[in-house]
């Protein structure tokens, strides 16, 4: 939807940088192509539970067998959100030409000059319904998820298992003892529940809560700068992981924009532990880190 050339380019810069990139079940490259265009790239896939039990087993499947190291089954989206924003922009899958989009469209000939000349934007793993985002989610995506399907992707996945849209502290901890090997704190980029919490913030809560387990504990939800990133790591996050940052690259400019991207965020986390004064990641600890109106200790 961003950019012509797709999920592709993404991942072959997340190679070059080291960086591990998740193909997503609404991904427009197929998990068998994005495996042979970039054989390099440490390759994860975010998962959605179909209503379609089947579909789903062979999504499980196709990515054990092209090599992917780790399924993130993804459970803040087993319905859509109100998603007011989609609605008023007319944002349908696939794009439908209304007088306003042509409207839009005409002030950036280089643009749609390039959508009208390349291939027509299609879902790799499904077919498209000319609805909402919202409205697709809610007729194919599965809403009873239960600890039962983490249990058979456990037994049936021969990678690492993450599970993605954790939103509170008894969740995170039941997931860990579960041994999933890794938890990821987000509210799906604040497009899912409105006011629901901030990753953020709930990080230090988790981190305690799973201290005596195994799983790593990830974050998303609006890094946006290397100094994010610094913060999440501080409070005690393993990794962060980014979207919109290298999406506005890809837009801005293609394979070199998410290039230039990568390397503004790998900038901005070096210059952000100089001026703290320390030289590995490893040295940051939680009193470094503060929220907005906190008191310093």
């Amino acid at each position: 939807m961003m950019h012509y050339q797709g999920e592709p380019v993404v991942a072959k810069v997340a190679a070059e940088f080291g960086i591990p990139y998740t193909l997503s079940t609404l991904g427009t490259t197929s998990i068998e192509d994005l495996a042979a265009i970039a054989p390099d790239t440490r390759k994860w896939f975010q998962l959605y539970l179909w209503r379609d039990k089947t579909t789903r087993y062979e999504l499980v499947e196709r990515a054990a067998a092209a090599g992917y190291e780790a399924i993130m089954l993804t459970v803040d989206t087993v319905v859509g959100g109100m998603r007011v924003r989609d609605v008023e922009n007319g944002l349908t899958i696939p794009p439908q030409l209304t007088l306003k989009t042509m409207a839009d469209m005409a002030k950036y000939p280089k643009w749609w000059g390039n959508l009208l000349t390349t291939k027509p934007l299609e879902f790799a793993s499904l077919k498209s319904t000319g609805g909402t985002v919202a409205e697709l989610m809610n007729s194919v995506f599965d809403p009873s998820i239960t600890m039962k399907d983490v249990e058979w992707l456990k037994v049936n996945w021969p990678g690492k298992l993450i599970v993605k849209g954790v939103q509170n502290v008894n969740d995170a901890a039941m997931l860990a003892n579960a041994g999933v090997d890794a938890v990821v704190l987000s509210n799906h980029g604040g497009r899912q529940l409105d006011r629901s919490v901030v990753p953020l913030e709930l990080l230090p809560s988790v981190k305690t809560a799973i201290s005596g387990t195994n799983a790593q504990l990830f974050i998303d939800g609006g890094a946006l700068s290397g100094s994010d990133i610094v913060g999440g790591i501080g409070l005690g996050a393993d990794a962060v992981l980014v979207g919109r940052a290298y999406l506005y690259g890809i837009m801005a400019g293609g394979e070199a924009g998410v290039r230039r991207a990568a390397q503004i965020l790998q900038g901005e986390v070096e210059q952000t532990m100089r001026l703290m004064g320390i030289t590995s990641l490893d040295q940051l600890t939680p009193d470094m880190v503060r929220f907005r109106g906190q008191a310093k200790s």
